[in-house]
C-alpha cells in the first residue's frame, strides 16, 4: 500500500480520496475548508493536514482535484503549495479540468525539482466519482502512468495515457465539445416531442435503443423531461470548461461555431438562475 495525499474534496475529489482510502491506501487530505476534510475522515480512513504543502509531504502519490488554472496555481506553486514539499521520485496527478498550458507548466517544474506529474481530468460526473466509475484521460510520461495506473485504477472504470503533458487536458476538451451538442440537441428533441404531445419516457424508450442512443439520453431524459437539474456537473463549470476548450480551439485554428453558441445559451440559463444547476438545464431556455 501507498502514502497517498489528495488535495480538493469536492463533490468529486471527496469521493475519489474515499475509493483511495477504502483500497488500503495511507491517505492524507487537504481541503481549503476544513470541515470538509474533517467530515471526510470521519466516513473514511486518513489523516488531515493544515496546507497543501503539509499534505505533500512524503507523500509517494499526490492528487489535486481543484476548480481552475488559478486554484491549481496556488495549491501547487503558492506559499503553502504542494511543490514546495514534494519528494523526489513520487508522481503527481491532477484531476481538475484545466487548460494544456498549465499542465504543462507543472510538469516541466515538476521534473525540475526531481517528481513527475500527469494531468488526468476525468469525465462521468459526480455520479461516476461516487461510484468510483470515472473515465480519465492522461498525460505525460509511460513511466509514471504506469506507476499511478494502481492508484488512479481505484476511483475509474477506464484509464487511458494520450501522449505528452497537456493531452489529458486536451482529451477533456473533446469531450466537452461533444457534451455540449449532445445535451442540445437532447434539449432540441425533448422539447419538440413534448410540444408534440408525445409520451416521451415511450419515445425515449424506443429512440435508445437506436443511433441515437448517448450517455446524456439514458441518464438525463427522465430529469429534463421533469424538470429536475441537481444531478451533477454544474453550468458555471461547463461554461469554464468550454472557455478553455474555446481559446484553445483558437490557437490550433479549430472553428468551434456550434459550441459558441451552445456556450451563449449556458450563459442564458445563468441568467434564469441556474449557476449551479446540471448541464442538461439547456431545456430550461425552452421550457420556462
Amino acid at each position: 500500500m501507498s502514502k497517498v495525499s489528495f488535495i480538493g474534496l469536492g463533490v468529486m475529489g471527496y469521493p475519489m480520496a474515499g475509493y483511495i482510502s477504502k483500497a488500503g491506501h495511507d491517505v492524507t487530505v487537504f481541503n481549503r475548508t476544513k470541515s470538509k476534510a474533517e467530515k471526510w475522515v470521519k466516513d473514511f480512513k486518513g489523516k488531515i493536514a493544515e496546507t497543501p504543502k503539509e499534505a505533500a509531504k512524503d507523500s509517494e502519490f499526490i492528487f489535486t482535484c481543484v476548480g481552475n488554472d488559478n486554484d491549481l496555481r496556488e495549491v501547487t506553486l503558492g506559499t503553502n503549495g504542494l511543490f514546495h514539499s514534494a519528494k523526489k521520485g513520487a508522481v503527481y496527478i491532477d484531476n481538475t479540468t484545466a487548460s494544456a498550458i498549465i499542465a504543462r507548466e507543472l510538469y516541466k517544474e515538476a521534473k525540475k525539482k526531481g517528481f513527475d506529474f500527469l494531468d488526468a481530468p476525468v469525465s462521468g460526473g459526480q455520479a461516476g466519482a461516487e461510484n468510483g466509475a470515472l473515465t480519465v484521460m492522461v498525460g505525460g510520461d509511460e513511466s509514471s502512468y504506469k506507476k499511478a495506473e494502481p492508484i488512479i485504477d481505484c476511483y475509474s472504470k477506464k484509464i487511458k495515457l494520450l501522449g505528452p503533458a497537456g493531452n489529458g487536458q486536451l482529451c477533456k476538451m473533446v469531450n466537452q465539445i461533444c457534451i455540449a451538442g449532445l445535451v442540445q440537441g437532447l434539449s432540441e428533441a425533448i422539447n419538440f416531442g413534448l410540444n408534440a404531445k408525445l409520451n416521451m419516457y415511450d419515445v425515449i424508450e424506443v429512440i435508445s435503443k437506436g443511433a441515437a442512443q448517448s450517455w446524456q439520453m439514458e441518464n438525463r431524459y427522465k430529469t429534463m423531461i421533469e424538470d429536475k437539474f441537481d444531478y451533477g456537473f454544474a453550468v458555471d463549470w461547463m461554461r469554464k470548461d468550454l472557455k478553455i476548450a474555446m481559446e484553445e480551439a483558437k490557437k490550433n485554428n479549430s472553428p468551434l461555431p456550434i459550441t459558441k453558441i451552445i456556450d451563449e445559451f449556458y450563459g442564458e440559463v445563468q441568467k434564469q438562475g441556474g449557476n449551479r444547476w446540471d448541464t442538461s438545464s439547456l431545456i430550461k431556455r425552452f421550457r420556462k
